[in-house]
């Protein structure tokens, strides 16, 4: 069960580094600016932010396993479409339907791995190894990306999607047994409206303001209107008896500590892999291939890191992995502020590895931390809520980033002004990166771990023997469809 839910994390996470190395072929290709090449990736961010809360809560629901395969298949179309896509639009659109399977994949993964593993240290190493398959996608990500690019042109990065799809739908279909939640949730349609539309207004506001201005009426009034959303949604949640996303969930200090770490983190992620492919080919001359060697050290520290983080969480607990990658990950960004055309190959490298164990340093922390701080019965939503905040802030790196240099570059689109215009966006994410060290010490204190259990106990107890609606294959000793025996 533990290496279908890698494959799944595998197919998306090498999905999006394969395309960040391809999109300078993209915008050549299709004739696409910066604001297309954004959307070309938050397209598929902002599907998979906007409709994870929904997939955790209705895998939950209806089963875990039907809604996993569900998003394999669609994941797997939508790599063909985009293989086929006559345009930049087109492109988007299939984005989009990419993003719409990918969202149903990795919170309902990390519910499983949640159920099939009761043990908090089995389950923190479980999810070390779960999160050492970021690293290998990053690795492989830009390389086979890089290679494929190369050799027979950029739709070639989605056709890698298909043989690891197909295999993943088989294995889930011989190993992962059906299971749900034993309190379901409803559907809450007009609280999975509310954050569509704060995801996507912010998204377009930040995109499309770099060009038409920040002050014009159409970014202005996306900008209000995302607002709005954002005050009414937990106005409306609280009434409802079984909300999409509970308010309760945050008064959690370590829950709400790992949402906000999530989205630090990612944005720091996202926002250096769209800077650094534009950096590396556009001002530096690589080629695509080229670009994707020198992601490596970055990937095999991501790699390296990822299961040593699993192993200090479970050990010592998620402070000290937390708040070292909160430096590095600084250090890291802070590197970058003075990069120019000719900036040392040792300079990158350097920032490159750091920022790569910082990222595999955080991974575990933040998962172990906001699933071990609610209810097993709301596992899927928990994860789900966490994991939209990583997408969140892979969408907001995109775009915060990308609209950053665009605003910089309009009247020097030169190599040097492209260096140049990038360094606020540096500056940007070395802030995200003390953010992270911070709640790295604030959300793990006594007081802290307090609340945690206050909001736990709001929660109905979960009975010990968890619900399944289909025979299913014989679990591991001493678990019944991911409750204790």
């Amino acid at each position: 069960m533990l290496a279908v839910c890698c494959l799944s994390l595998l197919i998306t996470a090498l999905d999006t580094t394969a395309v960040n190395v391809a999109l300078p072929a993209v915008g050549r290709d299709l004739h696409a600016p910066v604001s297309g090449l954004q959307w070309t990736v938050d397209g598929y961010t902002l599907a998979v932010a906007c409709f994870m809360m929904l997939a955790g809560s209705t895998a939950d629901r209806i089963g875990r396993r039907r809604v996993f395969q569900t998003g394999l298949a669609l994941f797997t179309l939508g790599s063909l479409a985009c293989s086929l896509a006559p345009d930049l639009r087109w492109l988007i659109a299939f984005r989009v339907a990419q993003g719409l399977g990918a969202s149903m994949l990795n919170p309902v993964a990390l519910s499983i791995i949640t159920h099939a593993f009761p043990d908090a240290r089995e389950r923190a190493r479980a999810i070390g190894l779960w999160g050492t398959t970021v690293g290998l996608s990053v690795a492989a990500g830009p390389v086979v990306g890089g290679l494929l690019v190369a050799s027979a042109g950029w739709r070639s990065i989605f056709w890698i999607n298909i043989p690891i799809g197909v295999a993943a739908l088989t294995l889930t279909a011989a190993f992962v047994p059906e299971s749900r939640a034993t309190t379901t949730r409803r559907p809450d349609p007009v609280g999975q409206l509310l954050v569509g539309t704060i995801l996507t207004s912010l998204l377009f506001a930040l995109i499309e303001g770099a060009h038409q201005g920040y002050t014009a009426a159409p970014i202005v009034a996306m900008f209000a209107l995302s607002a709005v959303a954002t005050a009414a949604l937990p106005r409306y949640e609280r009434r409802r008896e079984q909300p999409l996303i509970d308010p309760l969930f945050f008064r959690s200090v370590p829950f709400t500590g790992s949402f906000v770490v999530a989205v630090a983190a990612f944005l720091a992620l996202s926002g250096f892999l769209f800077l650094n492919t534009l950096y590396l080919q556009d001002v530096r001359d690589c080629s695509a291939l080229d670009a994707g060697l020198l992601t490596v050290p970055m990937a095999v520290g991501i790699a390296l890191a990822s299961p040593l983080s699993g192993r200090l969480t479970a050990a010592r607990g998620p402070r000290l992995p937390m708040v070292t990658a909160g430096l590095l990950i600084t250090a890291a960004e802070l590197t970058l502020t003075t990069l120019t055309p000719t900036t040392p190959w040792v300079v990158l490298l350097t920032a490159y590895v750091l920022l790569g164990v910082g990222f595999g340093l955080v991974n575990a922390p933040i998962t172990t931390t906001a699933v071990a701080g609610m209810p097993r019965a709301q596992a899927g939503v928990s994860a789900a809520i966490t994991t939209t905040g990583r997408q969140i802030g892979n969408t907001l790196g995109v775009a915060l980033l990308g609209s950053v240099v665009a605003a910089h570059t309009h009247a020097t689109p030169d190599r040097a002004g492209f260096a140049a215009a990038s360094h606020p966006g540096w500056w940007i994410l070395s802030a995200g990166g003390l953010l992270i060290a911070a709640i790295g010490l604030a959300a793990t204190t006594p007081c802290a771990t307090a609340s945690a259990a206050r909001v736990a106990a709001r929660f109905p107890a979960e009975p010990t023997a968890a619900t399944s609606t289909t025979p299913t294959p014989k679990l591991p000793p001493g678990i019944t469809d991911g409750a204790p025996a």
